[in-house]
């Protein structure tokens, strides 16, 4: 573990020093709270070993601050006491500590305090990983592995500049389940989809929007500029060949509508939304295999 140790007094420190690098450990050794917290917040250690009294910031207004700056990760602050009263003790933990220690150290008792910590802080570690994935795994599709609606909603709140929206369909993708199965059909959306997000930009976003439905977010797009992107993806699923006896064309198409938020539209999310709803009908009544554009519709 890295170890930050906070002690004003030198032999204190020098004591502390070598009981934690003799259990093994890395050392930053503070000589005040100010400056412990300011290698706190540069070096992020697993753990603090702090002198209860120190000039600036004492022991229990940095054991205050490291709670206060924690987010995912968690820090375990033993507490340095000259005389271990009660007092002192439940002083620090109530402002934080997870332990305390008292002066003469014995070495032995920190050894002790620090395998806790690092059981301690490595179940922390684990839990703050557990939680990532699961916060990813809530927002995305399972089967494409794009992302999905919940994340789309947090992401259109973002959203601030100038943006598009395209909605994209599979075309005739029910006859498509229908010849040749429903696992074919899961098949076809992860390719489809795969190739939709390998034809965006990284700054984009392709979301699967629900069954063959997928939405595109087009930042700091123009409604031309975004339609070009959208016949570059839909060639690009056509070119893929996935063979389709049940369409004209012979293999799976997509079709899509673009809606923009742009300077004279300036158009809330839902808005937006339905505006490229209606222009995918607009293709898809067109013939399908074309993209279509709102903005086209609200002119006519």
């Amino acid at each position: 573990m890295k170890i930050l140790i906070a002690d004003d007094d030198q032999i204190s420190r020098m004591i502390t020093k070598a009981a934690v690098e003799q259990s093994g450990h890395e050392c930053i050794v503070a000589v005040d709270g100010d400056s412990a917290w300011q290698l706190y917040k540069e070096h992020s250690p697993e753990a603090v070993v702090t002198d209860l009294m120190m000039p600036g910031l004492n022991g229990l207004d940095l054991c205050r601050a490291i709670r206060a700056a924690e987010d995912d990760s968690y820090t375990y602050v033993i507490l340095v006491t000259s005389h271990g009263s009660r007092k002192d003790v439940l002083a620090g933990m109530e402002a934080g500590a997870d332990d305390y220690v008292t002066k003469p150290l014995d070495p032995f008792s920190l050894h002790i305090r620090l395998l806790a910590a690092q059981r301690i802080t490595s179940l922390h570690a684990d839990l703050a990983r557990y939680r990532s994935a699961l916060t990813e795994q809530a927002r995305t599709d399972p089967l494409t592995k794009l992302h999905n609606r919940l994340k789309l909603a947090e992401d259109l709140g973002t959203l601030d500049r100038d943006y598009c929206l395209a909605m994209v369909d599979v075309d005739n993708f029910k006859s498509y389940n229908d010849i040749y199965g429903h696992q074919a059909g899961d098949a076809a959306l992860i390719s489809i989809a795969a190739t939709l997000a390998g034809e965006v930009r990284k700054s984009d976003a392709v979301y699967r929007f629900g069954g063959e439905e997928f939405l595109l977010v087009l930042r700091d797009q123009q409604a031309d500029d975004a339609r070009i992107v959208l016949e570059r993806v839909r060639s690009a699923v056509q070119d893929s060949r996935i063979e389709h006896s049940g369409d004209p064309d012979g293999v799976l198409t997509i079709s899509a509508g673009i809606s923009a938020f742009t300077d004279g539209h300036r158009a809330g999310t839902e808005q937006l939304l339905r505006e490229a709803d209606l222009a995918l009908y607009a293709a898809k009544a067109s013939g399908r295999n074309r993209v279509s554009l709102a903005g086209a519709l609200r002119s006519e």
